[in-house]
């Protein structure tokens, strides 16, 4: 700890420094962060000096102290940098940033790596003392295939003692920078459940279930669990896109009937729906594999190759870096790993960007931005992520007030790991906010969901999505008449077919979706590309779909089995003038939104408003439109399987030759060459 003359000459010497800078006006005041620093140092060196008595501070929050005190004394034009040395910081606590570490337009504040460094923020805590498990009633529960390779360590002992449930967002394991699997049976995949127990006549949409956790397994492997301390299941028990981890309660093998702990799950349970067993030691018979004894504190591990020091990294802190009401602040490239729970959290402020950063091996999600406005999340990789990438939540719906947040240029791909279901790469809510140029791929659910009004989605790739569900889609929104003014243009969605390729959809317009466009996209390989599940005033123009079955879905579903979700949204219209909290039919959404002034007085039922023009179609199935739907819609001047001159099908090239007859209909040109991620994904603001 630094006694009181100490700061008094690192204070005057910063105060200087701060007088000397502000004659050059356009550069940045730059302290250094090194895991050699020392915070009693000025922090202006990048190296410790030879005498060893001054260079860069050792962690954030003392070079936070000195960007505060630039600030006391004037932020110069160029603002103040803080760069970090290459290397692994280890954090104690996550790194929090206020409104009193903010910059402005003409001085912002930027913390990022040192250029041609890697700086790596760890929430977790690295596990060096393992030993091979000796003691003979372990190595009896262990599958006979793990005796000899599994290894243990006494996590209480390092001083870790909060490990969180099974159910999630608790603590993982990660094996050279890779998040390793806990222990489970099957390996890979599901077995279903063989029949139910308690019949109790229990029905959703006339599909028999039963509201009782108790089901049927076929073969023995479950006498293997009856001596674990603490077996857990993980199912699709309904639906197939409504999954939960559940713990085991008893297991009859006599009878081949598993229980699970009640509160069950909330849609009930089916014959034939998928699920695997988790959290047992005696399935930890692979490479890979872990188990925690949460009473002992016990790790045990089967390492997929020989344990150096630094090799296994356990999870700890629940975020790494947080931001409140701070304004022009950059995060630049810096890699964050292996804290549980949400990487970086921004609420409120101005102009705030996490930029060309890598997230990786988070038990949550990379970034949430709420509030605020003109955030963004640029040019970062995000991947092995236990829930979704990015949250874009801003801008005020009473008055239709945009925030502009981006996520733009990203590379997200295989999230989801550990929370399946409605874990997307990006989520979008609020009003005017933006998401373009990202590319995602290989997770279990959606990658991009969307609510709320005047948002843009464009230039974005994917595939590969939906990949564990087969009701979902890869760009989703449901269930709201006034949240309108979305426009979905020029992205890129190939290879999605869902579960066990049962199918899918693209562009999922669930539930009476209403007011959103769909134009110049192009989908390969898509089922039920573009889906509109009963609402109003939707369009699908100028879109290219190739071998996609079916192409188009168009139904009446608030005329048949989702009626009761109208009646109740008529029934608040009537009495309070209201749809879901917004008064719609009054400024500013009857002026922004003309035809919510006659929606109750027009079938508000029914799927009316609905344009599908001028789009191309090639191979595979063209519509599944509802009969009831099909005279409610407007079709025109669409392509049905004529040749519409693709420069290169076979190299999956739909861009249009000059001479293609879709011209000729008002086809306009896609813009296929700047879908995807830009070749400059984030422009790096350090010198």
């Amino acid at each position: 700890m630094l006694n009181r003359i100490s700061w008094m000459i690192v204070m005057a010497g910063l105060v200087s420094i701060v007088v000397i800078i502000g004659a050059y006006a356009q550069t940045p005041v730059t302290f250094y962060v090194a895991l050699n620093g020392n915070d009693a140092w000025s922090g202006k060196l990048s190296d410790p000096n030879a005498e060893k008595n001054d260079g860069p501070f050792a962690t954030l929050e003392r070079a936070r102290e000195a960007v505060r005190m630039v600030k006391q004394a004037g932020l110069p034009v160029g603002g103040v940098q803080v760069l970090m040395r290459g290397g692994l910081y280890a954090l104690d606590k996550p790194f929090e940033l206020g409104a009193e570490d903010s910059g402005t337009q003409e001085a912002p504040i930027v913390y990022g790596a040192a250029p041609d460094e890697e700086v790596r923020l760890v929430g977790g805590k690295a596990v060096n003392a393992f030993q091979l498990v000796t003691d003979p009633d372990t190595l009896n529960r262990l599958d006979e295939s793990a005796r000899g390779k599994v290894v243990q360590a006494d996590l209480k002992a390092l001083g870790i003692t909060e490990f969180g449930s099974p159910e999630g967002g608790g603590l993982e394991v990660f094996f050279k920078n890779q998040p390793m699997t806990v222990s489970r049976w099957p390996n890979e995949g599901f077995v279903k459940i063989v029949d139910l127990v308690e019949k109790d006549g229990h029905k959703i949409h006339g599909i028999p279930g039963s509201k009782v956790g108790k089901f049927k397994y076929e073969g023995d492997r479950p006498k293997r669990w009856k001596n674990e301390k603490e077996g857990w299941l993980h199912g699709y028990w309904f639906w197939d896109w409504s999954d939960q981890r559940q713990r085991i309660e008893s297991i009859d093998t006599e009878n081949s009937i598993l229980s699970v702990v009640p509160p069950y799950h909330g849609y009930g349970y089916r014959k034939g729906q998928w699920y695997y067993a988790f959290n047992l030691l005696c399935e930890l018979d692979a490479p890979g594999e872990w188990h925690l004894d949460r009473e002992t504190g016990v790790l045990y591990f089967w390492p997929p190759s020989p344990i150096e020091n630094g090799d296994v990294v356990v999870s700890v802190l629940p975020s790494l870096l947080n931001m409140k009401d701070a304004s022009h602040l950059t995060i630049q490239g810096l890699t964050l790993e292996a804290a549980r729970g949400t990487a970086v959290s921004i609420s409120g402020g101005t102009q705030v960007c996490m930029g060309g950063c890598i997230f990786r091996n988070m038990g949550g999600s990379a970034v949430g931005v709420s509030g605020g406005t003109r955030n963004r999340v640029a040019g970062c990789d995000i991947y092995n992520m236990g829930g979704g990438g990015i949250s874009l939540s801003g801008g005020d719906l009473a008055s239709l007030t945009p925030a502009e947040l981006v996520a733009e240029n990203n590379h997200i791909h295989h999230y989801g790991r550990w929370y399946r279901m409605y874990q997307s790469a990006i989520a979008l809510n609020g009003v005017g906010n933006r998401v373009a140029n990202n590319l995602i791929h290989d997770a279990p659910h959606i990658a991009i969901v969307f609510g709320g009004n005047d948002h843009i989605i464009e230039f974005n790739e994917i595939h590969h999505v939906c990949q564990e569900s087969n009701d979902a889609g890869a760009i989703y929104a449901g269930r709201n008449w006034t949240t309108r003014g979305t426009i979905i243009r020029h992205n890129y969605l190939h290879e999605i077919t869902g579960f066990e390729g049962r199918g899918c959809v693209g562009v999922y317009l669930d539930d009476m979706y209403c007011g959103t466009s769909v134009f110049g996209n192009v989908f390969y390989k898509v089922t039920n590309a573009a889906f509109i599940g009963g609402g109003r005033d939707n369009s699908v123009e100028n879109n290219i779909f190739v071998e996609c079955s079916p192409a188009l879905h168009v139904d009446a579903r608030a005329l048949g089995w989702a009626g009761y979700h109208a009646d109740e949204w008529i029934k608040e219209a009537q009495e309070k003038g209201t749809h879901l909290g917004i008064a719609f039919t009054k400024p500013p959404y009857s002026e922004r939104y003309p035809k919510l002034l006659q929606l109750m007085e027009d079938e508000p039922k029914a799927p009316k408003g609905n344009v599908i023009a001028r789009n191309i179609f090639m191979g595979g199935k063209w519509d599944d439109i509802e009969d009831k739907a099909r005279p409610l819609l407007t079709l025109q001047d669409n392509m049905i399987n004529e040749d519409p001159h693709f420069v290169d099908t076979a190299k999956q090239d739909f861009r249009l030759k000059d001479d293609s007859p879709a011209f000729t209909v008002g086809f306009r040109s896609i813009p296929i060459e700047e879908i995807g991620l830009a070749k400059d994904r984030f422009r790096n603001v350090l010198p």
